[in-house]
């Protein structure tokens, strides 16, 4: 299972207004060293996010929509180059690749759906296979680098119980609360996800830093 923050990068958000705007010449929004980042890329970017999501083509998204994509798009590609260098093939996360194409299509309702909004985003199944399994490139080798260290010790499971757990229960169940026995695994589970998130962040601020990530306005 995924930390909440690396979820938020691979997991389109709600809806976003949108607004038609005049096509406009590509532009550099971002950079990392050399490497640019342009609004091409990000609009892209928002596509492959809706494709997603199961939703079907909308115009171009507002400036807010597109500047949390972008920061969305220079993580995911910091994360991208890292996974490159570990060497795992990426044909290697086909087949989970292959299960999530076929979730999303299932969201459409009916394959004619799926091509029509496949063709109306200018992609097609190959490329959109390949793009998913890189995710799933990353979501792997993130897990094999953080999740060791996030292991919570039992304190913390035994706190968060009695702090968190307990009182929520109070507030939303009925009866007494399960035993910290029976909801253990969750809490570590939950706990571990939270580690993940920090670590994450910390690593993709360093990254960016040593990366010399810039931001262009659009």
């Amino acid at each position: 299972m995924t930390g909440l923050l690396l979820a938020a990068l691979f997991t389109p958000g709600p809806a976003a207004a949108t607004a038609a705007a005049p096509e406009t010449v590509d532009q550099v929004v971002a950079s990392i060293g050399n490497a640019a980042i342009t609004q091409a890329d990000v609009e892209a970017e928002y596509r492959f996010e809706l494709i997603l999501d199961g939703k079907t083509p909308a115009s171009l998204p507002d400036h807010a929509t597109l500047v949390a994509v972008r920061d969305r798009l220079i993580e995911q590609r910091l994360l991208g180059e890292e996974s490159a260098a570990e060497g795992a093939a990426q044909e290697d996360f086909q087949a989970k690749a292959a299960e999530t194409l076929n979730e999303i299509r299932k969201r459409y309702g009916s394959e004619e759906a799926f091509n029509f909004a496949l063709h109306s985003f200018g992609m097609d199944r190959p490329h959109l296979l390949a793009r998913i399994a890189q995710q799933e490139k990353v979501l792997r080798m993130v897990e094999e680098r953080f999740r060791p260290a996030a292991w919570p010790e039992p304190a913390e499971v035994e706190a968060y119980y009695h702090d968190t757990f307990v009182p929520e229960y109070a507030r939303h169940g009925t009866g007494p609360p399960p035993a910290l026995l029976e909801v253990e695994n969750k809490i570590k589970e939950l706990l571990i996800e939270k580690k993940i998130d920090r670590l994450l962040e910390a690593w993709l601020e360093e990254m960016k830093s040593s990366r010399r990530v810039r931001i262009h306005e659009f």
